[in-house]
């Protein structure tokens, strides 16, 4: 077999995407720490939010409350992207 050319599941590259996503938005929550405030900054960390819930069961005694977000921003995107190009070359 080629390099490059490995077929994965796609559990492994969601899980790999996933991972570069997190480091991205954790390397991203660093810099927003240290770089002082103006475009720059705007541009890099400026955020989508997608939001799905929260979605409440009520079981009389208790209640549940499940909710999930994603946070997309510029370097988390760039995490994802190499990540990617890493597992692509990755045997």
């Amino acid at each position: 077999m080629e390099k490059g050319t490995a077929k994965y599941s796609i559990i492994t590259v969601l899980g790999v995407l996933l991972l570069g996503a997190m480091l991205g938005s954790l390397l991203g929550e660093l810099i927003k720490m240290g770089i002082p405030d103006g475009v720059v900054k705007e541009v890099f960390l400026r955020s989508i939010d997608i939001m799905i819930g929260p979605g409440v069961v009520d079981l009389i005694m208790f209640s549940i409350t499940f909710g999930f977000t994603l946070k997309f921003n510029l370097i988390g995107i760039l995490g994802m992207t190499v990540a990617y190009y890493i597992l692509r070359f990755w045997r």
